[in-house]
């Protein structure tokens, strides 16, 4: 709302003498940090009374693992509130609606569909799951698996779809070619040309059927990479902080044409209102960790953890850096792997287990780490996968 204000009035404000005072909500990187800030506060001041609710509710989790001794080491958590992650997407939405061009960025549109439509389908799980002891027995508790992943591909096939055509492949082929590691976007010798850089000759365009059928696959993944790694007091948000800053500065480099050519990779102008969001994402998870680290006061639930792990793939999709997207959130993907291991293994050897438990925060766990241990331990290493990431970008 600022930026739109801002730009539509500029000439009364110039006249005004205002312009000059104003103008700095113009520039992305003011925005997006202004956006950060802004999602923080708006969590930590309205963390105390939304938890507060929340316990007037009785929406209270009560961790259910399977496995005796966890469910022993997590006993002290029965009746946190949860669906905590509706104060994370109330302020990364006004955020977006205060700070970001959301008149004229088809981006912005849709990490906004992104963010509500997943938001729903986790509080509505949320809900199931928490209210099923007030209702009959044999009630559901939440959705069951393939009624989630439905919307979840449902969400990132509708996302990918006119993502395609924002991008504006027809004029800007880059915005829609498949990112590879260490692949030249460009042709260094024609950078300094006055039509733009040439694209690299080896590098792959992807038709909209590819393009979409990526995009679901990666939006639904990531979206249950982060549910999954939401198990412990602040694992999820902490991480999520670090991945968000990683991102931002990715998106910067992506829908900076100067930046862009000379790292060599795909140029996406459309992109820039990212930043934006990336900013809203990583201050509305810092805020939410005042709250849920160790001991927790609220959990995010699939509320918040479902949206979180859409929109981290939909920024990275939309900046053709889906495939540095497991180094920069490892951790995830290590949550969602182990996982995955732990089933298939389980099933085709009639019950034996790789780790102790799975997701693999849970192994170290029972291996006698504490719980501070292990989500400290995996902001560390977040932390060196994002500088990692960012190194990366310049080895082409």
């Amino acid at each position: 709302m600022f930026y739109i204000l801002t730009t539509r009035f500029q000439d009364w404000l110039d006249e005004a003498g205002l312009y000059r005072v104003i103008q700095v909500f113009t520039q992305l990187e003011f925005r997006a940090l202004a956006a950060g800030v802004c999602s923080f506060l708006l969590v930590i001041l309205l963390g105390p009374r939304t938890i507060a609710y929340l316990k007037r509710l009785k929406v209270g989790d009560n961790p259910e693992f399977y496995n005796q001794e966890l469910n022993s080491l997590n006993h002290s958590k029965k009746d946190t509130p949860t669906m905590g992650g509706i104060l994370i997407c109330a302020s990364i939405l006004v955020s977006l609606l205060l700070f970001a061009d959301f008149v004229h960025s088809r981006y912005v549109h849709l990490s906004i569909v992104v963010l509500l439509w997943l938001a729903a389908v986790g509080a509505f799980d949320d809900w199931l799951k928490l209210t099923a002891a007030r209702r009959a027995a044999g009630t559901r508790e939440g959705l069951f698996a393939k009624e989630k992943l439905l919307f979840q591909l449902g969400c990132g096939a509708l996302v990918a779809f006119f993502l395609y055509e924002a991008a504006d492949p027809a004029t800007n082929p880059a915005a829609v070619s498949l990112n590879l590691p260490f692949q030249r976007t460009y042709e260094p010798s024609t950078i300094s040309n006055i039509g733009g850089a040439l694209l690299n000759p080896s590098v792959l365009i992807l038709g909209i059927g590819a393009y979409v059928v990526l995009g679901t696959l990666w939006i639904a993944g990531t979206s249950n990479a982060v549910n999954i790694a939401d198990g412990m007091d602040g694992l999820a948000a902490g991480t999520m902080s670090i991945v968000s800053f990683v991102l931002m500065v990715l998106c910067w480099v992506s829908s900076n044409q100067t930046a862009s050519q000379y790292l060599l990779v795909p140029f996406v102008p459309g992109a820039k209102e990212l930043m934006v969001l990336t900013g809203a994402m990583g201050g509305a998870c810092l805020g939410f960790l005042w709250f849920n680290c160790n001991p927790a006061r609220v959990f995010m639930g699939d509320t918040g953890s479902l949206a979180l792990g859409g929109l981290l793939a939909f920024v990275a999709f939309s900046i053709r850096q889906e495939l540095l997207l497991p180094l920069i959130a490892g951790i995830f993907y290590l949550e969602l792997g182990s996982t995955a291991l732990q089933v298939a293994y389980f099933k085709s050897t009639g019950g034996k287990r790789i780790f102790r438990c799975a997701p693999i925060h849970h192994h170290f766990h029972l291996g006698g780490w504490s719980e501070s241990q292990v989500v400290v331990r995996f902001w560390i290493i977040t932390a060196i996968l994002g500088a990692l990431a960012l190194v990366s970008v310049k080895l082409r």
